[in-house]
């Protein structure tokens, strides 16, 4: 994992339209919260409304929030950018779904898996690096969001988020052939 205090990587990626928007473009004055998710991981369908909320709520606190999706279309189909375009409106997301087709930038994170969330201050470093909250699917856990909750509340108060991080836990990102990590 990026440790905590690392800048956030620049990165210009499209939206399923070809907008290409860059990393300047969604930062709120509080900071940026980048959630790497796809379309086909079932603890990203999981956690899909409550992702809706999250995005509401770095709203109201002044962060900006953006999703990038780095998995392999070639392989994975169902995450393809038409689709991509699809899962955020039925999702309600509001917050940007980027496609990175060259899977750059989820590695400048060091990207584990859908969904794995990264928050970074008004000063642009990485304040928290993990989990959603304790729900997986079928474990019947209510899904909450409390942990990255509770990392926006700080961050937005420009209070340094808890040092309990948790790594997220989900869907290995789906790593183009004689890319970096494990396809699963």
């Amino acid at each position: 994992m990026i440790a905590v205090g690392t800048p956030m990587p620049a990165f210009a990626l499209p939206d399923p339209s070809g907008r290409v928007l860059d990393s300047v473009s969604f930062a709120g004055s509080r900071g940026v919260l980048v959630a790497f998710l796809c379309n086909h991981c079932p603890f990203v369908k999981h956690v899909a409304a409550e992702l809706a909320a999250i995005g509401m709520l770095c709203d109201t606190k002044r962060l900006g929030m953006v999703a990038i999706n780095s998995n392999d279309v070639e392989r994975y189909p169902d995450d393809a950018p038409p689709l991509m375009a699809r899962m955020a409106t039925e999702s309600g997301w509001t917050f940007p779904y980027l496609f990175d087709e060259t899977q750059a930038v989820a590695r400048a994170f060091d990207a584990a898996c859908t969904p794995d969330f990264f928050l970074f201050g008004a000063d642009g470093a990485l304040a928290y690096r993990g989990q959603l909250d304790d729900s997986r699917p079928g474990n019947g856990i209510p899904v909450t969001g409390k942990d990255l909750r509770a990392a926006i509340e700080a961050v937005a108060a420009g209070k340094p988020a808890s040092e309990d991080q948790r790594p997220s836990v989900g869907c290995n990102i789906k790593w183009k052939t004689g890319g970096a990590g494990a396809a699963g």
